[in-house]
């Protein structure tokens, strides 16, 4: 079938990944740092969380993704956890899949080692599940282009959810430069959308949480906020307390289900919920808010969703992704600002000024995708994209430029795709 005779995906898609670990953060499966969390995933609460869940959203499905030590603690409460997702997939269709690392698997260990692992997490998963079970994706936090290559060739597996978009001086890995919504990654680098059928890497890319993207331009906690606050509860609820903190929550889905949907003809929102953070009734609430606001949301499962994308899309030439946002008045996100994201298969570009007064619009990231890229070969914690300028501001050359500013080559690759941003230049 011609790209062109397929249709592209119309609708508003909500996807929930709770995660069920023993360990704060199981980076290898020998070895953990962070908080021993046992207690907080005892059966009772991963009981309470799909029932929040299906408070929310009662014909909806949602995926688990357990750890390596989850998997394979002998003690009862643990091989309780595992009947229980076990059950919730017969009951409910939700999926059970693997997280390796802790979201920072490349972070810690090498490519050999992590493909290992997953392979023997899956046969696991199988036998838990049983009936032949396999999930349709992993959720991997950051997972390394090699690795999603292989979960596509020798897994059968076509979506991983590996990259956390905007992730910079926060946690313990650094992955700024990739575009937010679904992408076919390219055999240089995890966060480069492939740019042909020859660096193109069959599984679809999926970003692990929705965040506010005024507060995800900023560097960690730089300047007292938090840039990971979006649609997550530890940021928003947890931090700006429950009626502020919602209204977050709500704001952020928003940016994607109203003028993002009609922008690119459907939005799409996500978060990864640890059952040891609790939140249920928060997540409750934010399911039935998005349900009563838009009716035609559909909560699936992370494989599920990606999968659809998929359908609806052989490569990443077509993609086309666009953003518009003014602050919330969320710590962080400033009501007289507004920001416009333009994502590509050639390059991401992000544009900011403040409505309020009409000032001029600065570039504030300039990625090319069309330039060659290069993973780290070991493991470490910087595994961003960054070029031509980046949000973050860290570097010299990250200074907000009107777009005129930039070089001929860059304004000839801008202006050949957006022809409507002369004017801004």
């Amino acid at each position: 079938m011609l790209a062109a005779a397929i249709s592209p995906l119309r609708g508003r898609f909500l996807t929930h990944i709770s995660v069920v670990r023993v360990n704060q953060i199981e980076v290898t499966p020998s070895r953990s740092i962070g908080a021993d969390e046992a207690s907080d995933n005892r059966p009772e609460r991963i009981r309470a969380r799909r029932e929040a869940f299906a408070r929310g959203c009662p014909d909806g499905r949602m995926t688990w993704a357990i750890s390596w030590l989850a998997l394979n603690d002998t003690r009862k409460e643990y091989k309780e956890a595992r009947r229980l997702l076990a059950s919730y997939h017969d009951h409910y269709g939700d999926e059970i899949t693997f997280i390796p690392g802790g979201y920072f698997a490349p972070m810690f260990d090498t490519r050999e080692h992590i493909r290992d692992t997953i392979h023997n997490a899956l046969k696991q998963i199988s036998v838990m599940a049983g009936n032949n079970y396999r999930p349709q994706c992993i959720v991997a936090g950051f997972m390394d282009a090699e690795n999603q290559r292989l979960l596509a060739a020798d897994e059968g597996i076509h979506v991983c959810q590996g990259q956390i978009w905007s992730q910079h001086g926060i946690d313990n890995g650094d992955g700024d430069g990739g575009i937010c919504y679904p992408y076919y990654p390219s055999t240089e680098h995890y966060l480069k959308p492939a740019q042909g059928r020859s660096d193109l890497i069959d599984c679809v890319c999926l970003d692990g949480w929705t965040c506010d993207f005024l507060a995800a331009r900023r560097e960690g906690f730089k300047g007292g906020f938090n840039s990971r606050m979006g649609v997550g509860p530890i940021e928003t609820v947890g931090n700006l307390g429950t009626a502020s903190g919602r209204r977050e929550m709500m704001d952020v889905t928003a940016t994607h289900f109203d003028r993002g949907h009609a922008l690119n003809g459907f939005g799409w929102v996500t978060a990864i919920w640890e059952v040891s953070v609790g939140h249920d009734d928060d997540l409750t609430y934010w399911l039935q808010a998005v349900r009563e606001k838009w009716p035609d949301t559909q909560a699936m499962t992370e494989g599920a969703f990606g999968m659809e994308w998929r359908k609806h899309t052989p490569s990443n030439a077509s993609l086309n992704y666009r953003f518009d946002a003014k602050g919330t008045g969320a710590p962080g996100s400033e009501t007289n600002l507004e920001i416009q994201w333009f994502m590509n298969r050639e390059f991401r570009l992000a544009l900011l000024h403040d409505w309020t007064n009409n000032s001029p619009w600065m570039a504030i990231d300039f990625t090319r995708y069309d330039l060659k890229a290069e993973e780290p070969r070991a493991p470490q914690r910087e595994w961003s994209l960054m070029n031509v300028l980046n949000q973050k501001g860290n570097r010299p050359q990250d200074k907000p430029v009107r777009l005129g500013q930039l070089s001929a080559d860059n304004q000839r690759l801008i202006f050949a795709r957006y022809p409507e941003l002369k004017k801004q230049a």
